[in-house]
């Protein structure tokens, strides 16, 4: 884990804290998770699109 253990993250679990406040910390969650949501649907939904292909021509012989 990039050779981070618990007093470095402690330690910068304590200056999020007085950077953004006990109040605004799950509001911060809140939208991360929601952007990586989107993130992922967006990943998602790129992978699943089918190859959309225009419809044919009527091809009924014209009417004289």
């Amino acid at each position: 884990m990039l050779g981070l253990r618990m007093p470095e993250l402690l330690v910068i679990g304590f200056i999020v804290v007085l950077l953004f406040g006990g109040n605004k910390l799950p509001q911060l969650g809140q939208g991360l998770g929601e952007a990586i949501r989107g993130f992922k649907k967006a990943m998602s939904d790129d992978d699943g699109q089918k190859q959309v292909t225009p419809p044919a021509k009527d091809q009924t012989p014209p009417h004289a």
